[in-house]
């Protein structure tokens, strides 16, 4: 069975950090890309960050929003992906989901709230 549990959300003030973590199962975790999306109240699913496997082991993408304060890491040993996040602000506040591709599969997602 696929399985991605995501976890970690909260509420944070502005300009704080948190860390989510993704725990994968089911599935060859260290030769599948994964990614995290998250999906802010009443909008539609953005794109965060994607890391790649393979050939492009060690590269990961960002969105720009996002770029220079979140930082997405993988273990493939432990098949666990996290997102550290920096610098929070009130427009990062969304559902954060991770998913693998290239079908999208995603977890049940995790809250996160930055609000003073």
């Amino acid at each position: 069975e696929i399985r991605l549990v995501e976890s970690g959300g909260g509420l944070v003030q502005p300009g704080g950090s948190l860390r989510l973590s993704c725990a994968a199962s089911g599935f060859p975790f260290a030769s599948t890309v994964m990614k995290w999306v998250r999906q802010p109240p009443g909008k539609g699913l953005e794109w965060v960050s994607t890391s790649f496997v393979g050939m492009a082991a060690n590269i990961t993408t960002y969105a720009v929003s996002v770029k220079g304060r979140f930082t997405t890491i993988r273990d493939d040993a432990k098949n666990m992906l996290y997102l550290q996040m920096n610098n929070l602000t009130p427009d990062d506040s969304a559902v954060y989901f991770c998913a693998r591709l290239p079908d999208d599969w995603r977890g049940q997602g995790t809250q996160v709230t930055v609000s003073s």
